[in-house]
């Protein structure tokens, strides 16, 4: 089983020097991939649901924000040789798909093809307000942006004719160096697992105790069926996210159906480092060990 970290790429505390050590522990311990997420701003109030708390509310606040990911990446892939690099998740829908395409196969080229995008259609409608993107049918943009992001990754000559969104044809270079950039959906829900298994090479459910994410999977081998898909066509990554994460429920989430962990790495300066890497330690054996 493959050992992930999900980066807590905020500020104050994810400084340069803080980015780098973790990088450089990242290295170390050879973990498999580093996530960071994404929102370009937040709100003290807002009428939107955070689904991962049970008070329906971010937990970050005040003058904590996110940095953008795709510079982020940038900077731990410049501090990285081997380590893959994830958006966890990248906001689809809501960005510009011709300028989410050009950063994802910059990174990918400059980093020699060690790029995973993450995609989400977002939970915060008070965000999508305020860059003046439609809140409705975002689902399917995610989805026509993905065909069209694809065709300028893979395509000589790109073009897209979707609903949505139209592409005559153009060219983007440089490509990406991978083909396909590998695209895990994240989330729970009917229209994700539909996603997973209609488009997708990963999925990220979050969030889920090894039970709940028993249950999931047989939903998803459900939806990969009628694409006439396997469950080995796709990486399946936990991140338990706050839920406690034991040796034992590295094992029981491999169980579930899981194929890598990613864990939350809670150190917030780089004195913090050292320790942080010392309190996953004992759920990376267990992951090389399943």
């Amino acid at each position: 089983m493959r050992f992930d970290l999900w980066v807590p790429a905020a500020n104050p505390f994810a400084t340069p020097e803080f980015l780098a050590a973790v990088c450089k522990g990242a290295e170390d311990h050879q973990v498999n991939r580093m996530w960071v997420g994404e929102h370009v701003v937040l709100f003290d109030e807002y009428a939107s649901h955070y689904p991962y708390a049970a008070d329906g509310k971010i937990p970050v606040g005040d003058e904590i924000g996110l940095l953008e990911p795709f510079v982020t990446l940038s900077f731990l892939a410049a501090h990285t040789s081997t380590v893959r690099l994830g958006t966890a998740m990248c906001l689809v829908p809501q960005r510009n798909p011709l300028y989410t395409a050009k950063e994802v196969a910059t990174l990918d080229w400059l980093s020699g093809g060690r790029v995973d995008l993450g995609v989400g259609v977002g939970w915060l409608e008070e965000e999508f307000r305020a860059l003046g993107v439609p809140w409705t049918a975002r689902g399917k943009r995610t989805d026509e942006y993905l065909g069209l992001m694809r065709s300028l990754w893979e395509d000589d000559v790109s073009s897209y004719e979707g609903e949505l969104v139209s592409l005559p044809p153009c060219r983007l270079y440089p490509k990406p160096v991978q083909r396909p950039v590998p695209v895990h959906v994240g989330g729970e829900s009917d229209a994700a697992l539909r996603r997973v298994a209609s488009l997708a090479d990963g999925w990220v459910p979050f969030n889920c105790r090894p039970d709940e994410l028993a249950a999931l999977v047989e939903r998803l081998d459900a939806r990969l069926a009628r694409e006439g898909r396997r469950r080995q066509d796709i990486e399946i990554t936990i991140c338990p996210y706050m839920n406690a994460l034991t040796p034992e429920d590295v094992s029981a989430y491999a169980k579930a159906g899981a194929d890598c962990i990613a864990a939350l790495f809670l150190a917030f300066d780089v004195e913090q480092v050292p320790a942080g890497f010392d309190a996953v330690a004992p759920l990376m054996e267990a992951a090389r060990n399943v």
